[in-house]
């Protein structure tokens, strides 16, 4: 059964698209634990992020560092701290959450609601620094 990062590349669920190339996509975390907070994954479905190939393991940290200097680019942050955990949805993914401290970090805390319309400013500004 595809997991629900799958349905949403298939176009099957609608994200928040940060940005996508033919191997990897990246889009706003619906439960971030920051605003900006962003899920970087291979297309390709691998439940357990040490499992992907070489070369697609090296692709996804290279796609997730463009991704990253985006978050930087548009988000009030001193860093973008990165965390894989990947116990809650059975596809490999990267978070990339933008900090000012390390406790901006806690993924055992409350989580974050944002409005549609946030989300989707925040979206476009992270989307609009990608390259």
């Amino acid at each position: 059964m595809s997991s629900i990062f799958s349905k949403i590349v298939a176009g099957e669920i609608p994200s928040y698209k940060i940005a996508e190339d033919e191997n990897y996509y990246a889009f706003l975390d619906i439960n971030p634990v920051a605003p900006g907070h962003t899920l970087v994954i291979p297309k390709h479905e691998v439940d357990y992020i040490f499992d992907l190939d070489e070369q697609e393991y090296s692709g996804l940290m290279s796609f997730a560092k463009r991704v990253a200097a985006a978050i930087k680019l548009s988000m009030p942050c001193v860093k973008v701290g990165v965390a894989v955990l990947g116990l809650e949805v059975p596809h490999a993914h990267v978070h990339l959450v933008p900090i000012n401290k390390e406790s901006d970090m806690n993924f055992f805390g409350k989580k974050l609601s944002l409005p549609a319309n946030q989300m989707q400013e925040i979206c476009q500004k992270i989307s609009a620094q990608f390259k």
